[in-house]
């Protein structure tokens, strides 16, 4: 398989699975599908969520941060969750489990990825300016998955629901979805106002 998938930090997973194995967790999440599997549910497919800090036109090294790993939750052969995980002083751990449309599109991109030659390093990367999220190909396949810029020869598949003009599943080099993506944005916040994309980014 050319996905070459970094295992998360192990107190990221035991994390997932302590909360997995709780029912008050598992109950008070906002995943109506999640509450009523019947049977056993394991997390897979970890993968590092980066997250654009900024769009910078003719920026050299866009720059991004690691800001957690996420777990598809699998009841079966399909999954019907995930779970997002978050770095806090005490070191990784649980944040939520969610669901919604970004799970089946992860999976659909991953699965588009793998029939692909070049081996990569799957990874996500969020971009909160335009509330919108892909899958990023990594070159870099023994690269810290938790580190590293976005290189011009990376690819980006935008995961469906995609912004408008930005098609999904449609793999992009860095280099040439950049450009796209700043024509998407407004002009730079005054001084003394809020920037955009400072509310979150999408699930």
């Amino acid at each position: 398989m050319p996905l070459h998938v970094s295992p998360a930090p192990a107190p990221a997973l035991r994390s997932v699975l302590a909360a997995l194995g709780s029912p008050t967790a598992v109950r008070e999440s906002h995943t109506p599908a999640l509450r009523s599997v019947q049977g056993s549910l394991s997390p897979e497919l970890p993968l590092p969520v980066h997250v654009l800090d900024r769009i910078v036109p003719d920026e050299a090294a866009p720059r991004t941060h690691l800001a957690g790993w996420r777990f598809l939750i699998r009841s079966g052969e399909r999954a019907v969750a995930a779970a997002d995980t978050m770095c806090t002083a005490d070191g990784w751990t649980f944040s939520h489990f969610f669901e919604g449309p970004y799970i089946v599109s992860t999976e659909l991109a991953v699965r588009q990825a793998e029939s692909t030659k070049t081996p990569y390093q799957p990874r996500l990367l969020s971009v909160p300016e335009l509330y919108m999220f892909t899958l990023w190909l990594h070159h870099g396949i023994e690269d810290d998955p938790g580190s590293g810029a976005l290189a011009p020869t990376d690819l980006l598949v935008p995961l469906a629901p995609a912004p408008p003009g930005i098609t999904a599943y449609r793999p992009h080099r860095v280099a040439d979805l950049l450009p796209v993506m700043t024509l998407r944005l407004g002009p730079p916040a005054l001084p003394g106002l809020p920037e955009p994309g400072l509310l979150g980014s999408p699930a």
